[in-house]
């Protein structure tokens, strides 16, 4: 359907390396070399999804879970694949420690992979997304921030606040930092103002950690330092403006989330879907 030009080198191995195009199952992710292959192969694989459980529906968008470890296949070939379009390190076979959701578009023909993150099964520094890829044919369509909602989703429902690992790419800082500023001043917008919010409350009100709440705040030049601690400092006429010319984007709605955390899956003995 697509024909895509890679922008890095991905360690695919010895003879695909060489290959001057590489012909992808989108359901799979199987790579071949010749096209008479990829036909056969087209006609002849059952599958119309990506493997894993279906954990978000609305509409035609539709998100899968997959353990690294039960499906290392496909999540290695994904981390092959999305290397071509990444300029930093990823992992490639050393899936087994992740979780990877997949982001798909839904029509009559199957479930068409959009991009996808990945995320730590156990992470000391509470990351909750290690890579995140939008493929170069579905870009500027709001995938990006539906993805890191959907990581903060997931934050929220665990009761613990994450932050997207560090260093952040040139290009994952704008875009964290555009998320981040439209959900504090969105949620500033909803009180009165007369609520004693600490940054603590929002922290777990949103899923978004609190050092990057402060640093987002105080590029906002929104946050004062009173009596020890930090205080937010909420200019109406500011936050008055920025809703007027809020731009509407795609989020993850909680509503459409079937998703259990896997802490408590282990305590109930639960499946991921309810």
């Amino acid at each position: 359907k697509y024909l895509v030009e890679a922008w890095y080198y991905s360690p695919f191995p010895p003879p695909y390396d060489r290959a001057d195009t590489l012909y992808i199952c989108e359901f799979t992710l199987k790579y071949m070399r010749k096209p008479r292959f990829f036909l056969k192969h087209c006609a002849e694989c059952p599958h119309k999804t990506p493997p894993g459980d279906e954990i978000y529906r609305e509409g035609r968008l539709s998100v899968y879970e997959l353990d690294g470890k039960d499906h290392r296949v496909y999540c290695q070939n994904l981390c092959l694949l999305a290397k071509l379009f990444l300029d930093h390190k990823t992992l490639y076979y050393d899936v087994d420690p992740f979780y990877f959701y997949v982001i798909t578009e839904v029509d009559d023909e199957g479930a068409h992979i959009v991009g996808y993150f990945s995320k730590e099964k156990v992470s000391a520094e509470d990351y909750n997304l290690a890579c995140i890829l939008t493929f170069p044919q579905y870009q500027k369509c709001g995938y990006g921030k539906f993805i890191i909602s959907l990581s903060y989703e997931l934050s929220k429902r665990e009761g613990k606040p994450g932050s997207p690992e560090k260093p952040l790419s040139d290009l994952g800082k704008i875009s964290y930092r555009s998320y981040w500023t439209h959900v504090l001043l969105t949620l500033f917008s909803s009180q009165t103002g007369e609520e004693n919010v600490q940054i603590k409350d929002i922290s777990l009100m949103t899923g978004i950690k609190t050092e990057d709440i402060i640093s987002t705040l105080q590029s906002l030049n929104m946050i004062r330092f009173w009596k020890g601690q930090h205080v937010v400092f909420v200019m109406q006429d500011f936050l008055k403006k920025y809703i007027a010319q809020k731009k509407k984007i795609r989020l993850c709605d909680p509503k459409c989330l079937t998703w259990i955390p896997h802490a408590e899956r282990k305590k109930g003995g639960s499946s991921g879907c309810d």
